[in-house]
């Protein structure tokens, strides 16, 4: 399971590498860009006010950049995203990354302390006997997130989080047709063994990680 993770890591590291051209950041444009159409759900620092949408806030930039070029060509599936990416520029998409991943976090609390005890477990040893990797391989210790691959977690609303990961389990994110998301087609198997709990606890560690 451990080889397969990373071998499908590697390829997405290389075919998204091929696919994402170098360009300078422009940070005026990134600016007006937000506070036209991405400070009324994710805050115009990257703190979105409500958990229904996730913070953006110190996220690696070549992550944003990556996702918002999936939700323009429909590799990733949100009208309400698809709508928003769908007038912008690869400059614009890179400039709004940069923005973004130099936004300061806010930081907040786990809602329940017994869950997030058995979040944190998982978070760094997960579950080897149903096949479930531990989160901080990817997602990093302290849930900062690996450039354009993994985004990061701590911080992270917690039911955003646990909307995403039964996305994952459902097949809704992560099974594009083309086969282009790697990324998440690597998450659709690591949630494949996860129980709705462990989501919860998982989701609910990330929140309150520092």
């Amino acid at each position: 399971m451990k080889r397969t993770l990373l071998l499908a890591a590697a390829v997405g590291l290389s075919a998204l590498a091929n696919t994402q051209a170098p360009t300078k950041p422009d940070p005026a444009k990134a600016k007006e860009i937000v506070n036209q159409i991405c400070a009324a759900c994710h805050g115009a620092d990257g703190a979105s006010p409500t958990s229904a949408n996730p913070s953006l806030a110190g996220m690696p930039a070549d992550y944003i950049t990556t996702q918002l070029a999936h939700f323009k060509a429909g590799i990733r599936q949100n009208a309400i995203m698809q709508g928003m990416s769908s007038t912008l520029s690869d400059a614009d998409m890179v400039s709004l990354g940069a923005y973004f991943a130099g936004q300061k976090p806010k930081l907040l609390e786990a809602k329940d302390a017994s869950l997030a005890r058995e979040g944190q477990r998982l978070w760094r040893a997960g579950d080897a006997a149903n096949g479930v990797p531990a989160c901080s391989a990817c997602h990093g210790p302290t849930g900062a997130g690996l450039p354009r691959n993994y985004p990061r977690l701590s911080g992270q609303w917690s039911d955003y989080t646990l909307a995403q990961l039964k996305a994952f389990k459902s097949g809704e994110r992560g099974m594009d047709k083309g086969g282009k998301d790697v990324n998440g087609q690597i998450m659709v198997g690591v949630v494949r063994g996860m129980s709705e709990a462990q989501m919860k606890a998982l989701a609910d560690y990330a929140q309150g990680l520092r």
